[in-house]
């Protein structure tokens, strides 16, 4: 296999923790009225059937820096990929309520560990020159994953006996996928050094990512090694004050453009406008179909482009979008408008902060305290979209469509100010490298 060959297989295979991360949050859409049914439930109960995956990860993101830095960044993808199998069979066979919000639960634990995990192996197995492409394959990956949950719960819905079992089940052969070629990929080198001292095997793995500049990096994680002898690094001392902020910003912004809001409350947003029931649905299909086109196009512009550019452009296109969304609910000009600025704002997300997140939060922190950043990043990103999508139906049927658009509005006209003036530049550096270029800021 090639050297570009090998490293694309390993972030593939990272990244396959992004599809299952897509899939299992978009699957319970297609079973969640049908288990209500089947079981009884009340509506507290209903509630909790659908957001106990979402506990799940906000759990998982907190806590999956922990694994990765003790563990390995393998050992962790590895338990996600379990995870996920065991959440598709135990939810696909379980015969009581409170079996399958046990296995929900647990494929909860492995989205949000993932989210951590994932994009921070694929940054620290990656050259510098592709960097953001190869972690934006995460992003694309749960793009791509949320879209075929969609498709596959379509086309499973006219199954004659429990046709809920099969879309629940159907996930476990992509995450038996996961598990066997998890296998078969390397540790991260940097893990190596940081925490097993094992510059050997560390470097036969740079010369694979790249011959060239492998003794040379190296040599600069050894140098970082050096530092933290001795001492257990705080994630919270002022040394790492500034990509704390960077990250835990990054994710607020991430979460206050409305973006899982609009996912998830699509169709009822739509309905608000006067559009059909048949057409929301239609028109929520043509989200999932923009995101994924629009995160492609910015996977291959991202490491030509830079992240701040990305940034710039979506934040000024998000503004526009939202602003226009909210006044087309004051004046109540409906029709199609809503709907086609929707897609453009959706597209515009994609473009930007969709792709950029999960690159930018695994790329500004130092080697030692990686993880633990990572973690912070998800489990703010987390947290707030949990928030977000619990309060939209409240906060819109008392402020109005208008109102409750023309925040995320502002909130995106914040996110151009924090790009513009204190966003780093991350394109083309070594990730050793990057870490003045942060803390200068």
């Amino acid at each position: 296999m090639s050297r570009q060959n090998s490293i694309f297989f390993w972030s593939i295979t990272a990244a396959l923790g992004g599809f299952l991360f897509g899939f299992d949050t978009a699957v319970i859409s297609g079973v969640e009225q049908t288990l209500q049914q089947l079981w009884s439930l009340t509506p507290f109960q209903h509630g909790l059937t659908v957001s106990i995956a979402l506990i799940g990860t906000v759990i998982g993101s907190f806590f999956g820096g922990i694994p990765a830095d003790r563990l390995g960044r393998k050992k962790t993808l590895f338990w996600i990929a379990v995870s996920y199998l065991l959440s598709a069979l135990g939810t696909a066979l379980a015969h009581e309520w409170s079996l399958f919000l046990v296995f929900r639960f647990l494929g909860g634990l492995g989205v949000g560990a993932s989210s951590v995990a994932a994009p921070m192996y694929i940054t620290e197995i990656s050259p510098a020159h592709s960097r953001g492409k190869m972690v934006a394959l995460f992003q694309f990956n749960v793009v791509f994953g949320i879209l075929i949950a969609y498709v596959s719960n379509y086309f499973l819905k006219d199954i004659p006996q429990e046709a809920w079992r099969w879309m629940l089940g159907v996930q476990a052969l992509p995450a038996l996928l996961f598990v066997i070629t998890v296998l078969n990929i390397p540790e991260s080198p940097r893990w190596l050094v940081l925490k097993k001292g094992n510059t050997q095997e560390a470097l036969s793995i740079l010369q694979i990512i790249d011959p060239a500049t492998a003794e040379q990096t190296l040599v600069r994680i050894s140098e970082a090694q050096n530092d933290t002898v001795g001492r257990t690094p705080n994630l919270f001392s002022g040394k790492y004050k500034t990509p704390v902020v960077l990250a835990v910003l990054f994710a607020l912004f991430n979460q206050l453009s409305g973006i899982n809001a609009i996912i998830y409350y699509a169709p009822r947003i739509f309905e608000m406008t006067g559009l059909g029931k048949d057409s929301a649905l239609l028109s929520s299909a043509g989200i999932g179909l923009t995101n994924l086109i629009f995160t492609l196009l910015a996977l291959n512009v991202i490491d030509r482009f830079g992240r701040r550019k990305l940034m710039l452009i979506g934040s000024v296109g998000l503004i526009i979008t939202l602003g226009l969304v909210a006044r087309a609910f004051y004046v109540e000009d409906f029709g199609i408008t809503v709907p086609v600025l929707l897609f453009v704002y959706i597209a515009f997300f994609a473009f930007s902060q969709g792709a950029v997140i999960w690159v930018f939060i695994s790329e500004i922190f130092p080697n030692e305290v990686r993880a633990n950043g990572q973690a912070l990043g998800s489990f703010t990103h987390w947290i707030m979209a949990a928030i977000v999508a619990f309060s939209f139906p409240s906060i819109a049927s008392y402020l109005g469509g208008g109102h409750t658009f023309l925040f995320f509005a502002g909130m995106m006209l914040l996110q151009l100010v924090f790009v513009w003036k204190i966003m780093p530049e991350t394109k083309g550096s070594t990730l050793e490298k990057i870490q003045p270029t942060v803390f200068a800021h």
